[in-house]
């Protein structure tokens, strides 16, 4: 097969060149031509025809749509971010720091998925990747999982696949070792060209497939060298066709800038199926995977690992990390409930204000800094607490990042306890957004966020008045909870409880 011939186009303009230049010859921008694969001169089927199928103009309501089904992939919190499960055919990015546990999380779980499948009645002996034939087939009303249950027949998909493009067959053995994982029968492709990994994958036809990562593959289409965007894009488009063509579910892994951004085109996001986020201190032993794009499931869910001698663990109660072991209260410590997805998680956080000098310092980890001027600025306003002349520095404990809003009163609750050196009473917490004009606005879910709370035993309560529980409920037993409509009652309800 002959090599197809490649040129350069503009980003800015389009205008496409035969070789690289410094500045795009059609509109003098910079830094602007990008290697592509240049069209042919001679009509031929479109590489892209596969994923575009021809259909009629029809009426959503007249469209017969089932819900996808879904395999677990033995790690409860990964399926919760999914949304779920492993969908076939579906193409997740996961991103995150070297060393944060991308590449052992997806070991553990293709391990799972491998014994899963070969533990499926008819698979006995079977290795994933290989062609058998059997007659038998699943119980009655067993669910399948991903590749099919039961017996293997000629061009049926079925295990898992691991290509690393970074590490060797026996860096990934002794990996799999230190792990625990004895005995796996994952395979494993040590490749990095792109012809030849489609070829595996046409050939086993595996169910799974992890591309460890997608920076280090390249196609021979293309001339630049691997991690370019040119060629990032390019492999990323055909493993999605190929994903899509032959219903093999693949996980790309990719790196992240040191912005914490995903390396390479952002056309890569909008290709994928779900985008994954994996965050955490790496001196830290837990870890949180968040969902930036799931089209399959709800995003900004989060799951929370815990990093151990035998690889990633999921925490079953993520609030124990986030809240602060005290003996005693403190002074500013408040904890709030914050909701990560479907699930509401408390967190605890600190506030410290001390003598500042004439530019004092406003520092936050975890929250939004500009939030954080702005909360100062009507904690002066309307409750008359300044802190013009001190430095103040806030921060969510556990390494938890909050964006929502409904973590204002936390923070002015915790500063103003910083400030008068007395610490809130056991057992209390507080959540509401806070206006500009200091009203205390209602969070959503604010019901399912108290029973969170008193599901883990705490006592007092201060909340938007909208967000107040109706009475005789049995779920709150043994938490108050004080409903306030202005940022003064909520500190004077503070003040009085001290």
């Amino acid at each position: 097969m002959a090599k197809e011939k490649t040129q350069y186009t503009c980003n800015e303009c389009g205008g496409s060149s035969p070789k690289w230049l410094g500045k795009c010859p059609h509109c003098n921008a910079w830094n602007t031509l990008i290697e592509s694969v240049a069209e042919s001169s001679v009509p031929a089927k479109n590489r892209f025809a596969s994923l575009a199928k021809t259909a009629a103009v029809t009426a959503l309501a007249d469209i017969e749509a089932s819900d996808v089904e879904r395999t677990p992939t033995g790690h409860d919190e990964l399926d919760r971010v999914l949304g779920g499960g492993i969908v076939e055919g579906g193409v997740v990015l996961i991103g995150g720091d070297p060393g944060i546990g991308k590449s052992t999380l997806l070991l553990q779980a293709l391990d799972s998925l491998q014994r899963r499948w070969e533990a499926a009645p008819g698979n006995a002996g079977q290795r994933g990747g290989m062609l058998a034939m059997s007659d038998a087939g699943p119980p009655q009303g067993a669910k399948a999982p991903l590749g099919g249950s039961g017996p293997r027949e000629a061009g049926q998909r079925g295990g898992t696949l691991y290509v690393t493009g970074e590490e060797s067959g026996a860096q990934v053995a002794l990996r799999a070792r230190r792990l625990g994982l004895d005995g796996s029968r994952v395979n494993v492709l040590a490749e990095i060209q792109l012809e030849k990994i489609l070829a595996t994958l046409d050939a086993h036809r595996p169910a799974v497939t992890v591309i460890d990562s997608i920076q280090t593959v390249y196609s021979e289409q293309l001339t630049s060298a691997p991690g370019s965007v040119a060629q990032v894009r390019e492999c990323a488009a055909h493993l999605t066709r190929a994903a899509k063509a032959s219903g093999t579910a693949i996980v790309l892994v990719g790196h992240v800038t040191k912005e914490g951004a995903l390396a390479g085109p952002r056309v890569l996001e909008h290709m994928v199926d779900t985008v994954l986020y994996f965050e955490g201190d790496t001196h830290s032993s837990f870890r949180l995977i968040r969902a930036i794009k799931n089209r399959f499931g709800a995003v900004n869910e989060i799951g929370v690992f815990a990093m151990t001698e035998k690889g990633l663990k999921g925490v079953s109660n993520p609030s124990a990390i986030f809240l602060s072991q005290h003996s005693e209260p403190v002074p500013g410590s408040c904890v709030m409930v914050t909701l990560e997805g479907t699930r509401p998680m408390l967190v605890e956080i600190q506030a410290l204000v001390d003598t500042g000098g004439p530019s004092p310092r406003r520092l936050s980890v975890g929250l939004d800094r500009d939030r954080l001027a702005m909360l100062l600025a009507v904690l002066h306003r309307h409750a008359g607490v300044a802190c013009m002349d001190q430095d103040v520095f806030v921060n969510a404990v556990g390494g938890v990042r909050i964006t929502e809003p409904a973590a204002d009163l936390a923070v002015m609750l915790a500063i103003t306890s910083s400030l008068r050196g007395k610490a809130l009473p056991k057992g209390f917490l507080a959540f509401g957004e806070v206006g500009l004009a200091g009203e205390v606005r209602p969070a959503p879910r604010g019901q399912e966020r108290l029973k969170e709370a008193a599901k883990l035993g705490f006592s007092v309560a201060v909340v938007p008045k909208a967000n107040m529980p109706k009475k005789n409920d049995k779920a709150f037993e043994g938490l108050t909870v004080h409903g306030v409509e202005r940022i003064e009652e909520a500190m004077e309800l503070a003040r009085s409880l001290t």
